[in-house]
């Protein structure tokens, strides 16, 4: 028996010794023994067995040959087909070694040449070098075949490269998610949006870049950031609504190897730990580990970003693809139909933090995969809480940004910010902000001295008590209300520095109410000079009030529109 039979050759071989059998079972029944044999070729040729579906038509002498190469035995190896096997290692062609070498150089260049094309250029070259015979195009085909099938790797290697090996031949190691805790580990990577947004710094649109935690035992992504590009400031307020989210700070944190998280604020090296810092992960008490270089099957975000883009950015109005082939039909050249057809609409920041948000909700509410007998927001429901102080990752980990403070407070994105105590001060300014939550804005001195948290300014109703609700009255009372309070403060705090002389004058040119104890002394002293009617009616109300012109003033409309 050879070393190595193919297992068709064993079936064929087989199923002769069972046709002889059968044959010289049929004989016996039989008188005349050629007409026999006659006979039982011609059945077996007409049937359906599954003896005919493996051996095809047979002639009388193939059962006299096959009885003859038994010699009495029922050794069925002897009845194996006779021509060379083809191996594993050695395959059988008519191409001789100079011409597989010439194809398989072509073949596996790293330009990836279609097999035609290289049989086309071997061919060619063969004929260049005076061969006479040329292989046919389907016997270097079905060479390619054999060495694709049985030597994948190289095949790979050599067309694709190191990373199509990994991520294609190599083998994988299987993790058990179930050991895990929820909040035990956080997967960390950006994803480059398939949709426009509309850029808050510019007002055009723009794909923007999504930092994301992804809770490994769980799959939740419980934490992520929008920016325009993936640097520092988006990953660690990504962290940060991570651990506000979880109520937890994670023990590992899995991440990328791209340069945005290897930069040294993230990790506690020599470089950085000599101007007396710690990094931002181990002074959290977060333990850190990368991901080799082009390693996508090692991290579990990469197939949620996969889930995100196919059941959230496609149903987008905005989406524009992830590459040339993605591109929607809009976007093609001469589509009018489609582009006709399509909505123009493209979210801004904001609203597109609450349209993932809902996404997230569903998603959260599919089966766990590590947990198939529950759902993906139970798993994360039975986490521990550690009640973390928000006010540590603010300071650490919101965006920042140097500002000038105006009149009415910091200018950012198209809003005014302001708090009293930015009244007065007319410096730069550090502000971190947070763009999931722009109703206020931290503010430091450019040396990180806690200033005060401004919130951010509403525009007033141009006729607020005429035209307005009552909300809108009650708002321009209040605003009235602080800038004369203001204004106290800073007269008080100029009366300090001047002396008495300077004080009358000051106080001549301020509202009546500033200036009350000037007419103790001599309550019939009259103010002649008044801005408006209005300042000279409260005047006279405090210190004339019998004055004929008091009633006059409030017969007018002006009176009426004012004080009523």
């Amino acid at each position: 028996m050879a070393e190595f039979t193919p297992e068709k050759c064993k079936q064929i071989a087989l199923a002769r010794l069972d046709v002889v059998h059968k044959w010289l079972e049929f004989r016996k029944q039989s008188q005349n023994k050629l007409q026999a044999d006659y006979d039982f070729v011609k059945l077996h040729n007409t049937s359906n067995s599954y003896l005919f579906e493996i051996l095809g038509k047979i002639s009388r002498g193939s059962l006299h040959r096959w009885l003859a190469m038994l010699n009495g035995t029922e050794d069925f190896t002897k009845l194996l087909p006779q021509y060379k096997y083809s191996s594993v290692d050695d395959y059988r062609t008519v191409l001789n070694d100079n011409e597989i070498k010439i194809f398989m150089n072509l073949l596996l260049h790293p330009n990836r040449l279609s097999s035609g094309k290289a049989i086309a250029l071997t061919k060619y070259r063969l004929k260049e070098q005076g061969q006479n015979f040329i292989p046919a195009d389907i016997t270097f085909r079905r060479y390619a075949k054999w060495f694709k099938d049985n030597n994948y790797d190289k095949w790979v290697l050599a067309r694709d490269g190191e990373k199509a090996l990994s991520d294609k031949v190599e083998l994988y190691i299987k993790r058990d998610a179930s050991l895990l805790e929820v909040g035990d580990i956080l997967v960390a990577d950006g994803h480059k949006l398939a949709f426009q947004v509309i850029n808050p710094f510019t007002g055009k649109p723009c794909r923007a870049t999504l930092v994301g935690f992804l809770d490994w035992k769980s799959t939740a992504l419980v934490g992520y950031e929008i920016m325009l590009e993936e640097n520092i400031q988006c990953i660690a307020s990504a962290l940060r609504h991570s651990i506000i989210n979880l109520d937890m700070i994670p023990k590992v944190v899995y991440q990328d190897n791209g340069r945005a998280f290897r930069a040294k604020y993230f990790t506690d090296n020599k470089g950085f730990s000599e101007l007396g810092f710690q990094g931002l992960y181990s002074k959290l008490g977060i333990e850190t580990v990368f991901a080799r270089p082009y390693n996508a099957r090692a991290k579990v975000i990469e197939r949620f970003f996969k889930e995100f883009q196919e059941g959230f950015e496609k149903l987008l109005p905005s989406y524009i693809g992830s590459n040339i082939q993605d591109k929607p039909a809009y976007m093609m050249r001469n589509e009018k139909f489609h582009k006709n057809l399509h909505n123009d609409f493209i979210p801004t920041i904001e609203e597109t933090i609450k349209m993932i948000d809902m996404w997230l909700s569903f998603k959260n509410s599919q089966p766990c995969p590590n947990a198939p007998d529950k759902t993906i927001a139970e798993v994360l429901s039975e986490r521990k809480r550690q009640n973390i102080d928000i006010n540590i990752l603010d300071d650490l980990m919101l965006a920042t940004e140097v500002k000038t403070i105006q009149r009415n407070g910091i200018r950012f994105l198209n809003c005014d910010y302001f708090d009293e105590r930015l009244y007065g001060f007319k410096s730069k300014v550090l502000i971190k902000y947070n763009l999931f939550d722009l109703t206020s804005i931290k503010v430091y001195t450019l040396k990180g001295e806690y200033l005060c948290t401004a919130g951010r300014v509403t525009e007033t109703h141009p006729m607020a008590k005429l035209l307005g609700d009552v909300k809108d009255y009650e708002d321009y009372k209040q605003k009235i209300v602080r800038q004369r309070q203001l204004k106290k403060k800073t007269v008080e705090s100029v009366k300090k520095y001047l002396e008495t002389e300077d004080i009358k004058l000051l106080e001549t040119q301020i509202e009546p109410t500033e200036i009350q104890p000037l007419f103790k002394a001599d309550s019939k002293r009259v103010q002649t000079l008044f801005k408006n009617n209005s300042e000279k009616y409260e005047y006279l109300v405090a210190h004339d009030p019998n004055n004929s012109w008091i009633t006059e003033f409030r017969k007018t409309k002006e009176y009426r529109l004012l004080y009523e």
